[in-house]
């Protein structure tokens, strides 16, 4: 993850200099500096700051409409907000497989489609990016919107594009265990102009008096308060500057590790939709049994099904139906018995019970990191 150090604190000093600690302040340029460096450095016409990615996620989808009576796609393996997300927007959603990518099986998405589904949520999980071309065209078959969770690959590409700027929206995060870090804080990315109003004015309940300009004949609606301040953006025009370098030196690392470990018989490495642009490692056993004895070997962190609210089988609340007050509860508005199950995506748990994590280990030199490679894999 990237390192927080002297050049956010000499930022965070030149943003409490300036006088302007709210991102609408007069004079205040920080955030939007960094959002529109973003942007171009993305390919995203519009870029907005938000407090967190689960923000991101909430903002894209009352941006793009989705409500009750909506049902939404989420992947079974990502962290339990993207399932949340959805809900608190009055929509349900509705578990994906996933295959061995560790991202949606587009297969699947086809088959849970119904008459309701209005919304794909694809996550690209740990820099583990997603199948876009097969996601994008379903989404084009059957008029859906596509939303990337994009909070775990902020700055990955997935062929001549970067992730979360493929889809009608994007979330990023950038939280401690991301690619970008500020302690918390999120964006939400797209070049549709009106989802950019409707997501700028519901991340910030006060914006008929902070002078956003013309709003497409776009009425005030009730929203959130989902704003950062200039602090949050004078941090993340610092780490902007560090993520393609960091992701650049994780290709490198990854490309030489893969080579080494493809050559197991007691493992695989596991498929990648873009391998020319992978960043991250994972390895596939044949059985849960061998998945479990890789974590005592040196150069294996863990499996994948011990990692908590990112399986779904952890996500009680989503599982149970349960909301905060049982009016507000969107399975009741639902136009159709929605009901979950532990057992309900099998393929996906059977997947990361044999699914252990190859951390790439960049703060080592390359020839410890290559020979603990070279006993790993036999």
């Amino acid at each position: 993850m990237p390192d927080v150090g002297i050049r956010e604190w000499f930022a965070i000093g030149r943003a409490i200099a300036q006088g302007h600690m709210s991102r609408y302040g007069e004079g205040a340029h920080l955030t939007s500096g960094f959002e529109a460096a973003l942007g171009e450095r993305l390919g995203a016409d519009h870029v907005l700051a938000v407090n967190s990615g689960t923000s991101a996620l909430v903002t894209a989808l009352a941006a793009a409409g989705i409500g009750p009576g909506d049902e939404v796609l989420v992947p079974a393996y990502t962290w339990m907000a993207t399932a949340a997300a959805p809900v608190q927007v009055g929509a349900v959603p509705i578990l994906v497989d996933i295959d061995e990518t560790l991202t949606m099986d587009p297969e699947d998405i086809r088959r849970k489609i119904t008459p309701y589904t209005r919304a794909i949520i694809p996550v690209h999980m740990g820099n583990a990016v997603c199948d876009m071309d097969a996601i994008m065209s379903i989404a084009k078959e059957h008029g859906l919107i596509v939303i990337e969770d994009s909070c775990q690959a902020v700055g990955v590409r997935y062929k001549d594009r970067y992730c979360g700027a493929i889809g009608d929206l994007g979330a990023f995060s950038f939280n401690k265990m991301k690619n970008m870090n500020i302690g918390e804080g999120g964006a939400v990315l797209t070049s549709d102009e009106r989802y950019f109003i409707r997501a700028r004015s519901y991340h910030d309940l006060g914006s008929m008096i902070r002078g956003h300009g013309d709003r497409l004949n776009e009425p005030e609606f009730v929203g959130m308060n989902f704003k950062v301040s200039e602090i949050d953006g004078a941090m993340l025009q610092v780490q902007l500057r560090k993520v393609i370098p960091m992701l650049q030196r994780m290709q490198k690392r990854r490309a030489m590790l893969a080579e080494i470990l493809s050559q197991s018989q007691e493992f695989r490495v596991t498929p990648h939709n873009d391998p020319a642009s992978a960043v991250s490692l994972t390895i596939l056993a044949d059985t849960k049994e061998k998945a479990v004895a890789l974590t005592a070997r040196r150069g294996v962190h863990n499996r994948l099904r011990d990692s908590s609210k990112h399986v779904y089988t952890n996500w009680e609340p989503i599982l149970n139906k349960r909301t905060f007050h049982p009016k507000m509860n969107p399975w009741a508005w639902a136009k159709r018995e929605i009901n979950y199950s532990p057992d309900m995506c099998a393929r996906t748990l059977d997947i990361l019970d044999r699914t252990c994590v190859v951390p790439l280990k960049l703060q080592y030199p390359a020839p410890v990191v290559r020979l603990v490679a070279q006993k790993l894999a036999g």
